[in-house]
């Protein structure tokens, strides 16, 4: 497929952060949030359920719509290869920080690629992009007071690494900087550029 104006592409997410992260290839998107069930499966390991989720998502769009790009992400967080959930609420999070304080967590982003023009010859492509962070050995009188101020109970890990949740890490390990923050664009670029699209076009 040779490079094209950008066809209709979609962002299947409701968050915020992965919206402001595509804004920044300054391509025309819309944003579809996708309604499944993001549980995981008995003895599912974490990138895959992050990777079946993100192609659930852009599956339930693609149900939707036509003709379109639908980009689907997932996150999930480990410690101990077991999986850590968005908190919810105040006490879950202290919880979680508590338990990750001095210890390294693994973001397991999982992103895809959904392509469903009649056309097209790279029609799903999905990656898992893994991150691992260490988490800054605080007392828990600064965890709590970070919790008051930011309050990511939206965040798996219950820190946004965007905001002053930096303040709670000591190393960051990756490929893609953007992982993290729930949308690897990298990887996004790399697959854009397979479905045809020009990120570069005056």
């Amino acid at each position: 497929m040779s490079p094209s104006l950008v066809p209709r592409l979609i962002l299947a997410s409701g968050s915020a952060y992965r919206k402001e992260l595509l804004s920044r290839l300054q391509l025309p998107f819309e944003v579809m949030s996708p309604d499944i069930d993001e549980s995981p499966l008995d003895n599912e390991k974490p990138a895959e359920t992050a990777l079946r989720l993100a192609e659930a998502k852009a599956k339930a769009i693609a149900k939707l719509v036509d003709s379109s790009l639908i980009i689907g992400s997932d996150q999930v967080a480990t410690l101990d290869h077991e999986q850590i959930g968005k908190p919810g609420d105040h006490a879950r999070a202290l919880a979680q920080l508590k338990k990750m304080r001095g210890r390294e967590v693994i973001f397991h982003t999982a992103l895809c690629l959904l392509d469903n023009r009649t056309a097209s010859t790279a029609p799903l492509q999905i990656e898992s992009v893994a991150t691992t962070v260490t988490f800054r050995d605080l007392p828990d009188a600064e965890l709590d007071a970070y919790l008051q101020i930011e309050k990511p109970y939206d965040c798996a890990g219950s820190a946004k690494n965007e905001g002053l949740g930096i303040a709670l890490i000591d190393h960051i390990r990756s490929d893609d900087p953007t992982a993290l923050t729930g949308l690897p664009l990298i990887a996004l670029t790399r697959m854009l550029r397979a479905a045809g699209v020009r990120l570069f076009t005056l």
